[in-house]
């Protein structure tokens, strides 16, 4: 396999510039959500430092049409070496992605991508990444966003912990909304998720009244459901940023001295959770947006309490020593 990842390196060389409605690797990435581009077009960049052997290499700059099933079996081999399966497959998928667009694009014959994405997927199970959050957590965050002193923030902040969690939004969702899609009496949400598709989440009890209390102090002007608000607690026009949402969940979790979380472990816990309570996962893969229930059922930790369980009906005759 090393002669052959050699072949590939040497066989690869940089490409003249495209205009970007003819390049590929754009034209794929183009067609991805901001969080999703973001995350592919790292992996496209892996791709390229191997493919050229140089670090920080362009993916826009690889001529993407001439890859063959030998470069991509090369690829696979390299980043088997150095990634967990789940980033493997990942990475391969982006190279799908790209290579189906250079095929569209009329850079490719149909033999020649057919033969080259004819590559297997990696198997292998890795321990998902992320943590759930206990509710004790969840009553800390929001304790501390209700004794904010700056009231406008500490609203707000309370209502976007509580559709992080309640609908199990992802950040990206969570910024895209407009008050156009909130139903203040229903409690309804239309959320657009990855690839432009539409779903509903509801908010109820806790998570309806910490909308009510934002929404009081934001007003009824069309626009973005959450806004920017700056130190001294005037909201600020124009819509909220991914980086945003992280900074304010990190803000709130070290105030309330809540141990390290992401926003997409509250979306964990929400799955988590509706599983642990007995909804049905085919219900929760709706509600998450997740296109298969295998996804889902990545985020079940009910079988590691299972193991928990397990584990301790196994007795060791050892005392410790005082």
């Amino acid at each position: 396999m090393t002669s052959e990842i050699m072949t590939v390196e040497k066989a690869i060389e940089l490409a003249p510039a495209r205009p970007l409605d003819q390049n590929p690797a754009a034209v794929y990435l183009a067609g991805l959500t901001p969080t999703g581009r973001r995350s592919q077009l790292h992996a496209l960049r892996v791709v390229a430092e191997i493919l050229i052997n140089q670090v920080g290499a362009d993916p826009l700059a690889l001529p993407w049409e001439q890859l063959r099933y030998q470069h991509i079996a090369g690829i696979r081999a390299r980043l088997v070496e150095r990634y967990k399966p789940a980033t493997v497959n990942r990475t391969l998928s982006a190279i799908r992605g790209v290579m189906k667009a250079a095929w569209r694009l009329g850079q490719t014959s149909s033999e020649d991508y057919y033969r080259a994405v004819d590559i297997k997927q990696v198997e292998g199970e890795t321990i998902p990444a992320g943590r759930e959050l206990s509710a004790g957590e969840l009553s800390a965050l929001m304790s501390d966003c209700e004794h904010d002193t700056t009231d406008t923030a500490g609203a707000r902040d309370a209502a976007i912990i509580a559709i992080l969690y309640a609908a199990g939004l992802r950040r990206d969702e969570v910024v895209r909304l407009d008050l156009e899609n909130y139903d203040t009496e229903s409690g309804r949400l239309l959320v657009t998720g990855k690839r432009s598709k539409e779903r509903t989440a509801y908010l109820t009890n806790g998570a309806l009244d910490a909308m009510a209390d934002w929404l009081a102090i934001r007003g009824d002007d069309p626009g973005p459901l959450f806004l920017a608000i700056n130190k001294g607690g005037a909201i600020q026009p124009g819509r909220m940023t991914n980086q945003a949402i992280y900074d304010i969940l990190a803000k709130r979790g070290k105030r309330a001295g809540v141990k390290k979380f992401t926003p997409h472990d509250m979306r964990r816990t929400f799955v988590s959770d509706l599983l642990d309570a007995g909804a049905d996962i085919a219900t929760v893969a709706k509600m998450a947006g997740h296109a298969s229930v295998n996804t889902t059922a990545r985020y079940d930790r009910r079988t590691e309490e299972a193991k928990q369980k397990a584990a301790a009906k196994l007795h060791i005759p050892y005392r410790r020593r005082t």
